[in-house]
């Protein structure tokens, strides 16, 4: 079958073509059908069949004879760790762990936040939620307290598990007394918490609150899958880089099932019992989607990597994974290859490892820039696949679909939509543009399985965030072009989002964090061209009159606030202190004129700003911290 023939078989009969691809998956209660439509443009899919997301991932394979299969690769050269786990094991030690959650009165639809690093036990402890219908929330472990506990408050789970620490290159991350700084923060409380010890640091424990991983599931009864609906929520996730109020975007159990399972063979050409590994963590929807649950539904082998790709040990070490664990197919964002091309711009160390294993490599996460994907496939001899998809909709909207058709790549574009994708590019009137025109990138509702149904607790949000500004369509919050072959081109955010190294962070939420600075009166925070991290934020401050504080120890002192409110994977170093920030007339600080002058890119004076003169100073500034270099 041709993509072409592919897509066209989904457009003509959507209904006809979900309820095929829900054959694959195991139902205690087969769905009578596989959309409804719920009024106000909201659609659920499979609502009322009846399934279990840890026995398609985990029960099945060893119910089939596949037991001895390794379901989890562990590889952590940061602690030179190395283990296997099979599905029989896996399944032991899930029901073990849900036996336990289920004994301390975890129930359907009961929330459990997960605040673990990269270790199998993280995917235990997601899977152990799904077998007993409990709803997780995997908070990324480089969160500051207070970003964990307006997660706490917004999801109210009955329990959190944790770990005693994460680990970098050089350095141990107390993840302890940041939960404890969370729990006390937040005006709810976890009934419990669950701390996995590692040996690298063993946290003291709140007695009566906290309880250790093992001693935890001593002599309890293992549990069962316990089959819940069709449109029952598996997990919420809230979107990087949030202050305020945060959007919890949910997952429906059946529609995850039948489109993550569906995208392995079709998307990443993958076939049962081969190795995937997608170098992310599970923090972010790319761990939920491909390295928990999708390699695990499909009946692949997952690799949980805990590493970087420069540093544990060099610029070799995704090269030694892929080589020794026989990875067939390896997805990581265009800035770990950067790293790595930054490293070894020769790819000296690709010819160290026997590469024959790898297929295809995926990139994803930002826009993977045509140098590295032109370097990364002269070095590696296999194709390089750019394909894109958000937070929102758990699995990739265009992508170029390797196991049906392997399509011509074009630099720069993620390739087509895929089926259940209709995008089109409107303008600012909602009107449908022509092939070549750039415009806001939308997808004709409803939505396919897998995708967000809702925001947890959030219906009006929900609307506003995605709906409202285009009806009948889902608003991507992304700019691009379609081409006369339908290829499609991501060209930048619609609104303040920034991605740093394939994380999504929002500068207002930064400029928040820098207005409640004593000393600052007014701020600004955009997002600047990095070669390595693809975006780097830079603020800008204007100082309150009279301050006396030397500029530095101010630039100091809202870096760490930053670093302390959001977290470390901010990146944010650099910020200067300016006079004024250029505005228009009406009040709007040009924040896309100060980003084409720091990526020394040409930009037109705005017709509607108040004083020119200001632009001269925020170019002093940028040089000063290195950019506009040719402004």
């Amino acid at each position: 079958m041709s993509y072409k023939e592919m897509y066209a078989g989904w457009k003509a009969d959507p209904e006809s073509y979900w309820m095929q691809a829900a054959e694959a998956i195991d139902w205690d209660k087969k769905p009578s059908k596989a959309l409804f439509d719920k009024g106000e443009n909201l659609f659920e899919w499979f609502s009322d069949g009846m399934c279990n997301t840890c026995w398609n991932a985990v029960d099945r394979h060893v119910d089939a004879g596949r037991g001895a299969q390794t379901a989890i690769i562990y590889d952590s050269p940061i602690t030179h760790t190395k283990r296997e786990i099979t599905y029989a094991e896996l399944k032991d030690r899930v029901a073990s762990l849900a036996g336990a959650l289920r004994a301390k009165g975890v129930e359907k639809g009961d929330r459990v936040i997960i605040y673990m690093p990269m270790v199998p036990e993280a995917l235990e402890a997601m899977l152990a939620c799904a077998r007993i219908g409990a709803v997780h929330s995997v908070v990324f472990g480089g969160f500051a307290a207070n970003e964990l506990a307006v997660r706490i408050d917004d999801c109210k789970p009955k329990a959190i598990i944790a770990a005693s620490c994460g680990l970098e290159p050089g350095r141990v991350v107390h993840y302890k007394p940041l939960l404890d700084g969370a729990v006390e923060l937040a005006a709810h409380k976890p009934e419990f918490t669950v701390i996995f010890q590692r040996e690298q640091e063993v946290a003291k424990l709140t007695e009566g609150r906290d309880f250790d991983w093992h001693g935890f599931q001593h002599g309890v009864e293992p549990a069962d899958c316990l089959p819940v609906e069709g449109n029952h929520p598996a997990y919420i996730l809230y979107t990087s880089g949030t202050t305020g109020a945060p959007k919890g975007v949910i997952r429906h159990t059946g529609g995850q099932l039948v489109a993550l399972n569906w995208t392995m063979k079709n998307i990443y050409n993958v076939d049962p019992g081969d190795v995937f590994w997608a170098a992310s963590d599970v923090g972010w929807v790319v761990g939920h989607s491909y390295i928990c649950y999708a390699p695990l539904i499909h009946g692949n082998t997952t690799v949980v990597f805990e590493g970087k790709p420069v540093g544990t040990p060099d610029a070799g070490t995704f090269w030694r994974v892929i080589s020794e664990h026989k990875v067939k197919s390896f997805f990581t964002a265009p800035t770990a290859f950067r790293a790595v091309k930054r490293e070894d711009p020769k790819g000296e160390l690709v010819g160290k490892y026997d590469l024959s294993c790898l297929g295809q490599v995926y990139l994803a996460g930002e826009r993977a820039d045509p140098d590295t994907i032109i370097w990364a496939q002269e070095k590696l001899g296999v194709p390089v696949i750019d394909h894109w998809w958000q937070t929102e909709t758990g699995w990739a909207i265009a992508a170029n679909p390797a196991g049906v058709e392997l399509l011509d790549v074009k630099l720069g574009s993620p390739s087509v939509p895929m089926p259940g994708y209709d995008v089109t590019i409107l303008d600012d009137g909602g009107h449908e543009l022509p092939a070549g025109e750039l415009g806001a990138i939308a997808v004709k509702l409803p939505l396919p399985p897998g995708t967000l149904p809702n925001l947890w607790k959030a219906e009006d949000r929900f609307q506003k965030s995605y709906l409202n500004a285009f009806p009948g369509y889902y608003e991507t919050g992304d700019a691009g072009m379609i081409d006369k072959d339908g290829y499609l081109y991501i060209m930048a955010r619609t609104d303040d989002v920034i991605n740093v190294a394939g994380h999504r962070l929002s500068t207002g939420g930064m400029e928040e964090v820098l207005a409640g600075h004593e000393d600052v009166a007014e701020c600004a925070v955009i997002g600047v061209a990095d070669p390595l991290k693809g975006q780097v934020p830079v603020g800008f401050l204007c100082l309150n009159a009279g301050c006396s504080k030397p500029h530095e120890e101010v630039v100091k002192e809202v870096v760490g606030l930053v670093r302390s409110k959001i977290g470390p994977v901010a990146a944010f170093k650099l910020a200067a202190v300016v006079e004024r920030l250029p505005k228009t007339r009406s009040g709007k600080i040009l924040r896309g004129t100060m980003v084409s002058i720091a990526d020394s890119t040409a930009w037109k004076m705005p017709a509607t700003i108040d004083d020119p003169v200001i632009l001269d100073e925020i170019t002093v500034a940028l040089k000063s911290l290195g950019f506009a270099e040719d402004a």
